[in-house]
């Protein structure tokens, strides 16, 4: 029987497809791909815009399918690509040398059937004696960015990655570092069993020697976006040190890493240029802790996790988070601190100490340039405040928070002198001159350890409370209070102070001669009331009275903060009888700096004349007659004078900081 034709047709097709795909694979099979070179060399060369080469035998070798993979596909047959001697250059700038990359031997498996939808799954790869010279300038521009031909309709998806030895030198001009490493393979020992190449680092940072080395994992299993990859690592860059242990995950896609990170240097700002996070000018620094990277988007935040270290004389622990947002980025977190130094802590705000300025208040510039540079909201606590000459503080309790170059401490809270102080503080940096504002709270703080290093105030008891709203203009403490208007008020609760110290005030000779000879003794105080108004740094006073049980001392005038002088009047009246008592009234006037304590001139010469003058005419005896003070004045109301101020105070707190 004859066959039909159709049949006939559809048998012929079918001849001629077995025989156009016996012709491809005996073609696959045996055509020599080195004739293909040149064409490969050219097309890369052009959509890259740079010299490409594979210089060396170029094969492909036919494999059975994956046998992991499920159903058909497992039986489709791969091709496994080789080449040697594989170059691209570098751009003519450069001076790492005339090759960006030189691999000796590269060898890729390929999926055909991804190819159908413009996907090159590569599911081996492995690169062995890897040379890479890379380089970037100071303006940004490095020699690993390609001409840019646009969207590309390819995607390449490596799915397993193996390396080998290799050399590496990365020059970048904008941090000035020129780094080198040299990796070579684990192939025996314990680390062979996680680990698989080995590398030493050497080279430059800043002109100083960098040297460390490490391991890490030689085959990537980028297939499983669960993979880990192992990394160890130690490097001594100039003055820092970096040490790093730990995994890295999905290293196909890289998404997260979390690594125990050790840091140590002289400046935590020297670590700006290699992580990109500004950082303070700090003391010499070390820290520990885990750090975690976890991608989102094209941006990566990080977490310094449960970290411990010292900057300084000071400790810190706790955690940060560090968010690349735009327009700034944000530290986020909570710290505490063991004890924490004022020096220490001063360059994190951008202040700079001053040694040579004759001024009394604080003259260290605040660098509000730094403050711009991000955000933060960051709670802090500890246990001890140390500034060197000061009382220290305790129990320190804040809640930092910079937005937009404006730094609020509220509340800044801590003890201090037996006592406690709450305050709020508003920093705006955003114009030249710093705008501050402050409200402060004092309660219950003792005088005898305000003055711990004076003598005289060790016997003495007694409780000082003080309020104070102000609000000024610059960038020191020096400056603001010199411009600062407000007011400022403090009392001082019934106790026991000094009898040395108040009958200095008072010129009571005889007691002086006394206390000196037999020793200090304590005086019962009534009250301590003050209350001032301040205006362009000049603090009035509108009441200033002590009262005790043998003397009350009116104190009228001002002192001038930005001039830093005294101009006060101090009038002593005494309660009893006094021999030998000048009972004259006292100015202080000078510098914080240099005082000038002593009697009002003009009382004390006609003292002084109707003692000579007495002591000529009836009897010498009778010239300590001016000098005996019969001394009745009435006594200060103090629960009146005390009420007064705290109300004052009170109303001051509920209003807002008055800016004459």
């Amino acid at each position: 029987m004859k066959k039909s034709r159709p049949l006939k047709i559809v048998l012929g097709l079918c001849a001629t497809l077995l025989l156009v795909l016996t012709a491809i694979v005996i073609f696959l099979l045996t055509f020599d791909w080195n004739r293909a070179r040149p064409w490969i060399n050219q097309r890369v060369s052009d959509n890259i815009g740079r010299e490409f080469a594979i210089n060396g035998d170029l094969r492909v070798r036919w494999e059975q399918g994956d046998a992991t993979e499920s159903g058909w596909r497992r039986y489709v047959p791969r091709p496994r690509i080789s080449a040697a001697d594989v170059s691209i250059a570098n751009p003519a700038w450069t001076s790492t040398g005339p090759r960006l990359v030189s691999v000796g031997s590269i060898v890729a498996a390929v999926h055909p059937l991804p190819l159908l939808h413009k996907e090159v799954a590569i599911t081996d790869l492995a690169v062995d004696k890897v040379t890479v010279a890379a380089q970037r300038r100071a303006d940004g521009s490095n020699t690993w960015t390609f001409k840019d031909n646009g969207p590309s309709e390819w995607d390449i998806d490596i799915q397993r990655l193996t390396l080998g030895d290799g050399d590496l030198r990365y020059l970048d001009d904008g941090i000035r570092l020129d780094l080198r490493a040299r990796a070579s393979g684990i192939n025996e020992g314990t680390d062979a069993q996680k680990y698989g190449l080995r590398f030493d680092l050497s080279g430059s940072y800043r002109d100083a020697p960098v040297t460390g080395g490490g391991k890490v994992g030689k085959v990537l299993a980028l297939r499983d976006e669960h993979a880990n990859f192992p990394v160890q690592a130690n490097a001594n860059l100039g003055k820092n040190k970096i040490a790093v242990e730990g995994m890295v995950t999905d290293p196909r896609k890289p998404a997260g890493l979390d690594l125990k990170l050790t840091l140590g240097g002289a400046s935590m700002a020297d670590l700006y240029p290699l992580t990109g996070v500004l950082l303070p000018e700090t003391p010499p620094y070390t820290t520990t802790g885990r750090l975690i990277g976890k991608k989102a988007g094209a941006t990566w935040n990080w977490t310094y996790k449960d970290f411990t270290g010292t900057v300084g004389g000071s400790d810190l622990e706790g955690t940060l988070a560090y968010s690349p947002r735009q327009p700034r980025p944000l530290l986020t977190g909570a710290l505490t601190s063991r004890q924490l130094r004022l020096e220490d802590l001063g360059p994190t705000i951008g202040t700079k100490g001053n040694d040579k300025s004759d001024k009394a208040l604080p003259v260290d510039q605040f660098n509000t340039a730094k403050w711009g540079a991000l955000d933060a909201d960051v709670k802090f606590t500890g246990k001890k405040l140390v500034r060197t000459h000061d009382i220290p503080l305790q129990d320190i309790e804040t809640h930092i928070r910079m937005k937009d170059k404006v730094l609020t401490l509220t509340p800044l809270n801590f003890g201090m002198a037996g006592g406690t102080i709450t305050s709020n503080v508003k920093l705006d940096g955003r114009q030249k001159q710093i705008d501050a504002q402050i409200r402060m709270a004092a309660r219950h703080l003792k005088i005898r350890q305000l003055f711990p290093k004076l003598e005289s105030m060790q016997a003495s008891v007694g409780e000082v409370s003080a309020d104070a709203a102000l609000a000024g203009k610059g960038n020191s403490v020096s400056a603001m209070l010199a411009s600062s208007s407000g007011e400022l008020g403090a009392t001082v609760s019934e106790g026991s102070v000094s009898k040395f110290i108040l009958e200095a005030a008072g010129l009571n000779i005889a007691n002086l001669v006394f206390v000196k000879l037999f020793g200090d003794k304590q005086i019962q105080l009534n009250c301590l009331a003050g209350d001032f108004v301040v205006e362009h740094g000049k603090a009035q006073t509108r009441r200033f009275v002590v009262d005790t049980k043998e003397a009350v001392i009116d104190i009228t005038g001002n002192v001038d903060m930005a001039k830093e002088t005294l101009d006060l009047d101090v009038r002593p009246q005494t309660k009893g009888v006094r021999i030998i008592s000048l009972r004259t009234p006292l100015y202080a006037r000078g510098t914080f700096t240099n005082p000038d304590v002593g009697p009002q001139k003009g009382p004390l010469a006609l003292k002084a004349g109707a003692a000579v003058a007495l002591a000529t005419i009836v009897n010498p005896a009778a010239a300590i007659i001016p000098l005996v003070n019969p001394g009745k004045v009435e006594p200060v109301d103090c629960a009146a004078a005390l009420a007064q101020a705290n109300q004052t105070r009170n109303e001051a707190k509920t209003q807002p900081v008055k800016k004459h």
